[in-house]
Formats: C-alpha cells, sequence, structure tokens
C-alpha cells in the first residue's frame, strides 16, 4: 500500500513539473516570437535567388549581389529608421533592376530579373557575432530567371550586407546603428546569440521505470 501510494505520488510530482515546464516553454515561445517580432519591424533583409543551382547559375547571382550592394549600401547608410531605408530602396528599384540586368547581360546570360519588396520568412542566420532568429521579416527580393537556386541573404538595412559566413567582424557604424534602432533586449538578444532552445521531456520513459 506505502509503495503504491509512494509511486502515485512520484506519477503526480511527474507530471506537474512536465505541466509547468510546458507553461514554461510556451511563455518562453511568445517571448522569443515578440522579440523576433521587435527586431523585424526595424530592419530590412537583402534576398537574392539564383536560377538555378548549377555552378554558373550561382556565381552569377553572387556577382549580382555584389553589385546590388555596392550601390545601395552607401545610401542607405544615410537612412535614420525603417520607413526612410524603405522608402530609399523603393526609390531604387528601377536602378536595382537595370543594375542586375547589366550584370547578367555582361556574364553572357539573357535571364529575366524581377525586384520586390515583400515580407518572406527566414531561417535563423548569423552574420559575424550577430545571431538574427527565424521569422518574418521584409526583404528586398531579387529573383533571378526562374528562381529555383538556393538564395543569398543578409542585412540591407541597416547596411550589415558585408557581413556573412565568409566574415566575422560588424563594422562599428552599423553596429551602432542597430543598436540605437532596437530595444536593449532584442539589441542583447541578437549580440549574445541567444537563439530558442528546444527541450524534450523523458517523462513516459521515467514512468516506465517507475512501474518496472
Amino acid at each position: 500500500m506505502g509503495l503504491t501510494f509512494k509511486k502515485h505520488y512520484i506519477l503526480f510530482f511527474i507530471l506537474f513539473i512536465s505541466w509547468a515546464g510546458a507553461l514554461f516553454i510556451k511563455a518562453e515561445s511568445r517571448h522569443t516570437a515578440t522579440l523576433q517580432e521587435g527586431i523585424a519591424s526595424e530592419i530590412i533583409r537583402f534576398h537574392v535567388i539564383a536560377n538555378s543551382d548549377s555552378k554558373e547559375d550561382q556565381d552569377l547571382k553572387y556577382k549580382v549581389k555584389e553589385a546590388l550592394v555596392e550601390e545601395l549600401s552607401p545610401i542607405l547608410c544615410k537612412a535614420s529608421d525603417i520607413t526612410e531605408g524603405r522608402s530609399l530602396i523603393k526609390s531604387k528599384f528601377s536602378s536595382i533592376q537595370t543594375l542586375a540586368d547589366k550584370v547578367i547581360s555582361q556574364n553572357g546570360y539573357s535571364y529575366a530579373v524581377s525586384v520586390s519588396l515583400e515580407f518572406i520568412y527566414f531561417p535563423m542566420k548569423v552574420y559575424g557575432e550577430f545571431s538574427f532568429p527565424p521569422g518574418i521579416y521584409e526583404a528586398l527580393n531579387v529573383r533571378i530567371g526562374e528562381a529555383k537556386g538556393q538564395n543569398w541573404w543578409c542585412i540591407m538595412f541597416p547596411p550589415l550586407c558585408f557581413v556573412d559566413e565568409t566574415y566575422s567582424i560588424v563594422n562599428s557604424d552599423s553596429e551602432e546603428q542597430l543598436e540605437l534602432l532596437l530595444t536593449e533586449e532584442e539589441y542583447e538578444a541578437i549580440k549574445s546569440k541567444k537563439v530558442p532552445v528546444k527541450y524534450k521531456f523523458k517523462l513516459w520513459k521515467t514512468i516506465k521505470k517507475l512501474f518496472s
């Protein structure tokens, strides 16, 4: 009788801990989502999609990217907030299209290019010492040809486009601008590379041991 009561008590305790843990995870998930939304509301990302995954098309994608970054970064450095950044990007749509077409033509291709500013999902991405959480972000999208190849992305505003997997240092001016745009909590979250944690409970395995 005493042993049965003890097992039931342990089972109740485990179920309680599991329930409390689930509530904690849910609250953390909501908090992470809120942080992501706050970060997303202050930045514009840059997305270039290659025609295909062939080496030639991937090389072309990077050439288009480099030309556009060189063209847009100095302009966007002058923007004080996302509204101004968005306005500057929209005003340059024609120039972006023309420059992308020029790079493609100079490299011997005739792919069509589409340029848009829209909201799309991005996975978690690390730029130097900054880690941006996954979620929906506004982005300048440049699609080359059939746009069926691997893509490339960075932060267009504030300008962090020179930072990707190859680099580990963020320009101090861009870092300062990013810090001014975000709340202290948002900035610390991406600076310290905090990412959503996955929890796994071994509840039923533990229960099985108790009654074996």
